[in-house]
């Protein structure tokens, strides 16, 4: 059934495409989003923010748990940057 069932696809191969083009954008944000170095980045401009009176501390708080959070799940998956991860 292989060269008929590709015969038979062969109709949907742009669809097929785009779910690849898809899924690699969705893995490249997905890994900047979880990117160490980048949380600790906006870790610093957040304090930046704080100090400057630009967000008051409870506001602070609440958005340094959510960079904790993702900077401890890219922890969890080794990436590069991380102490669990190959580093350049």
């Amino acid at each position: 059934m292989g060269l008929i069932g590709e015969v038979l696809l062969l109709p949907f191969a742009p669809v097929r495409g785009s779910f690849w083009a898809v899924r690699q954008v969705l893995t490249e944000a997905e890994r900047q989003y979880y990117d160490p170095a980048a949380v600790r980045a906006e870790l610093a401009r957040l304090e930046e923010r704080l100090e400057s009176g630009e967000i008051d501390a409870q506001e602070f708080d609440r958005l340094e748990d959510q960079l904790l959070d993702r900077l401890q799940i890219a922890m969890e998956r080794g990436g590069p940057g991380t102490a669990g991860g190959t580093a350049p």
